[in-house]
């Protein structure tokens, strides 16, 4: 297995003959350097220590503690184990890299980073950002790869690691706001299994110090192992689309460090040949700042949204409208719910993949509208403990499942940044209960508290780690800008 990155440089060597001629017009005129594909590989490149500010340190931190803590909680489900069981028995012993809740188990760089970020998402508890995607998942895993992968002597410093993660936040940022359709919620493709794999890419191709040409190719090859459709979503194989997602990031960037070469136009928008364009109908990309100039990343402008419970971001919005009505429920009649409950109406988006009246698996119920808003009816709070077996077959659920109706308001769009949810209960006594959630609480605009965001660490890290190593991980990720190597980030993960 490879111990240290090894460059080459070789010649273009293409075979023309037979070529489509917008193709061909690739090949015989390679990339300028003001094209958009150029200024993504001297962006990843060029940037620097200086780049990162105090409002980037504090949360992509935030984003990097959440991350791992999640990923901690997601190596106890079953498809976190399936993965590892898969990764161990089918590719041969390889003991360089750790793996997420498993002391003394080691896989190899790619398989460790697609292990890892199978258990970031395994739950669907993981980050999201605007435009629509989970950025941490698909970047973190495969930098705790190469860092594992490094020599000790050639650890990189904590600022390093926050810079290279930082640049795989940004790329994903940039790509998705080249596309007005990208905004939405989703409907073709699971958008960290395109810019998320491009994202891993750029940061792992930072973190390895490629060159520039390198960094372009990079991003080139990790296009050509992106995508993968939405209809996945709410079955136990949507969380292998973060997991490959890190992994083949790791996998591109490594390949162009090696010399493999790739369309040096594939972020452009070329008549006659799509690129990135095949993700996204209305993609109309634009060149990055080069790092020379003035540079704000978008991190800077639009922050992350961090989940309170396990469950697609879409669910918070309702959980909180029907937590606000379960409140007026208990001040009507003590306790007791469903028997005064005659009929449900949830406003909310129109979105078919998390539109589910009736879910059949944990998977289904974390995308299900229906499911949130009633179990929060019921308890006053959707939890980790929401989305179990017992409670997934709670009769009392079933019964308020079955009074549920949506409909989806014109004003109501499948955005994160615009949707909001609405609960009406109409009582068996005529009486109409309304709750209303426009911002939820961990939201981009209305974010978790540093102690809000350390709590939820601590619920999630102690499902598998005893009390001293959370608590080691809080301190290490909180001071990770001041670490001369990412060794005792490492240490504490094994």
């Amino acid at each position: 297995m490879l111990s240290r990155v090894q460059r080459s440089f070789r010649p273009v060597s293409v075979t023309l003959r037979r070529l489509h001629q917008s193709a061909l017009d690739v090949v015989e005129h390679p990339a300028p350097e003001d094209s958009v594909t150029a200024s993504f590989g001297r962006f990843i490149q060029g940037v620097q220590l200086h780049h990162l500010t105090s409002t980037l340190l504090h949360r992509s931190k935030r984003m990097v503690l959440d991350s791992i803590g999640v990923g901690l909680l997601g190596s106890t489900t079953h498809v976190f184990q399936l993965a590892l069981q898969h990764c161990q028995h089918m590719y041969g012993p390889d003991d360089i890299c750790s793996v997420y809740g498993r002391r003394g188990t080691r896989l190899s760089p790619t398989l460790a980073a697609f292990v890892n970020g199978v258990a970031a998402h395994s739950m669907d508890f993981d980050d999201t950002w605007h435009p629509a995607t989970h950025p941490s998942g698909a970047v973190l895993p495969a930098l705790l790869a190469v860092c594992d992968m490094l020599p000790n002597n050639s650890k990189p410093s904590g600022r390093d690691f926050l810079l290279a993660f930082n640049v795989g936040i940004e790329v994903q940022g940039r790509l998705m706001r080249f596309s007005n359709e990208a905004h939405n919620i989703p409907k073709r493709f699971h958008p960290p299994t395109v810019v998320g794999t491009l994202g891993s890419a750029a940061a792992c191709a930072r973190l390895l110090s490629l060159e520039r040409s390198q960094c372009s190719h990079a991003l080139a090859i990790a296009a050509s192992l992106s995508g993968a459709p939405m209809a996945n979503a709410a079955t136990q194989s949507k969380p292998l689309h973060i997991g490959n997602a890190a992994r083949l990031g790791l996998e591109a960037a490594l390949l162009a460090s090696r010399g493999l070469e790739a369309s040096p136009r594939v972020l452009d928008d070329t008549a006659g040949v799509a690129g990135f364009s095949a993700f996204y109908e209305d993609y109309a990309p634009r060149p990055l700042t080069s790092p020379e100039e003035e540079l704000q990343f978008l991190l800077e402008d639009q922050d992350i949204a961090f989940k309170r419970f396990p469950a697609h971001l879409g669910m918070h919005w309702v959980a909180d409208a029907a937590a606000s009505v379960h409140k007026l429920l208990l001040g009507e009649q003590g306790s007791e719910v469903v028997g005064q409950v005659q009929d449900i109406l949830l406003r909310v988006p129109r979105s078919k993949y998390i539109d589910r009246p009736f879910p059949e698996s944990e998977h289904e119920a974390r995308h299900s509208f229906q499911f949130n808003a009633c179990s929060a009816l019921l308890d006053g709070e959707v939890t980790v403990d929401s989305f179990s077996q017992d409670a997934l077959q709670r009769p009392d659920l079933h019964t308020l499942l079955g009074r549920v109706h949506v409909e989806h308001p014109h004003d109501n769009p499948a955005n994160f940044d615009r949707m909001y949810g609405e609960v009406q209960v109409t009582l068996v006594g005529g009486d109409v209960l309304k709750g209303r959630c426009d911002t939820f609480y961990g939201h981009w605009r209305n974010p978790l508290t540093n102690e809000s965001l350390r709590k939820k660490f601590r619920s999630n890290a102690g499902a598998v780690l005893p009390r001293e190593k959370v608590e080691g991980l809080i301190e290490v990720v909180e001071g990770l800008d001041r670490l001369e190597d990412c060794s005792p980030l490492l240490e504490q993960l094994q």
